[in-house]
């Protein structure tokens, strides 16, 4: 089968589209036939093994993982021992480890039956993206009907997840994105959409329940200053701060410092996808009020190519990879 492979981390031009064998299910596993992946940040961290920070868990030298990927949508071609809930011919959505192929194994618990409705490419922008985005406001956010939340990094993928599930538990949204981005952030549901280069959403003029900060580098003290007296904190992942810890040394300040003050200051990160979360996603998609953005599609050979439209910072939702 066809695999995107890499040996080392370096530059994304390392990667390659290569002949390797097809994955074998083992206990609790499904082999799933891709028909569709997506991109991410952490598909890019993932590849150049940055930050180092991150390299005793993916691998030291070289990833441990060869084929990278984790989003991806497809039928189901076997199944291994212990396996339950699916079975071979289903359309499932959910990750894995190395979805950038033409077959990936996959846990049967961070699989789900593919919503009605969506078609692969579409299904396999949700995984990821949906789910951090759903257990950043109703896990550890515990957003509430009438709240006012903010979400910096609104026109991204975890992003315009977030506008869309803030919206469907009742939230008043003021979502934060470049100019050329607004439009797109009113139309999947923001009250308010600001443009960061016209207006400082963190100033302090305006209060939140709720602050939702994906991939930002803005200060703690300057994310405090937004939230209410007994207000929530919330960030997910972080870009800048080097090569050492990326950007990730404000979700531990957040940690060391939450204690002490009145607001609750938390970070995530979220490993795996469980079905149980697909699921509630999927009831969401199919009552109309979570629908993914895709920016575009790339096919699988030009995975690379899709990486660095991602790094560019012009993409409006999620990046789709079809097989």
């Amino acid at each position: 089968m066809k695999a995107i492979v890499q040996d080392r981390y370096g530059p994304v031009d390392v990667l390659r589209l290569d002949e390797v064998d097809r994955p074998v299910p083992g206990r609790g596993e499904v082999l799933v036939r891709v028909h569709a992946a997506a991109v991410d940040q952490g598909v890019w961290h993932l590849v150049t093994g940055l930050p180092y920070a991150l390299r005793p868990v993916f691998g030291l030298r070289a990833p441990r993982v060869r084929t990278p990927g984790m989003d991806l949508a497809g039928r189901v071609e076997a199944v291994g021992p212990d396996v339950t809930r699916v079975r071979p011919g289903d359309e499932v959505y959910g990750s894995c480890q190395g979805s950038f192929a033409e077959y990936a194994c996959a846990k049967e618990d961070a699989l789900a039956p593919k919503p009605e409705g969506l078609g692969f490419e579409e299904a396999a922008t949700v995984p990821v993206s949906g789910v951090t985005a759903l257990k950043a406001l109703r896990d550890v956010g515990r957003v509430r009907a009438g709240q006012r939340v903010l979400v910096l990094g609104a026109s991204g993928g975890v992003g315009t997840y977030a506008v869309q599930l803030a919206k469907a538990f009742g939230a008043h949204v003021t979502g934060v994105c470049s100019a050329s981005k607004t439009d797109l952030v009113r139309s999947i549901g923001a009250d308010e959409a600001v443009d960061y280069r016209q207006e400082d959403p963190v100033d302090g003029s305006r209060r939140y329940d709720l602050i939702l900060d994906i991939a930002g580098n803005r200060p703690l003290s300057r994310l405090r200053h937004a939230l209410t007296a007994r207000g929530t904190l919330v960030i997910v992942g972080g870009e800048g701060g080097g090569r050492w810890l990326g950007g990730n040394e404000r979700q531990l300040g957040a940690l060391l410092l939450s204690p002490f003050v009145g607001q609750r200051l938390r970070s995530l990160v979220v490993m795996e996808q469980h079905h149980s979360d697909l699921r509630a996603l999927t009831e969401l998609i199919e009552d109309g009020s979570v629908t993914p953005v895709v920016d575009r599609s790339y096919p699988l050979a030009e995975v690379p190519d899709a990486i660095r439209h991602l790094r560019g910072g012009r993409v409006r939702g999620k990046i789709a990879i079809r097989l």
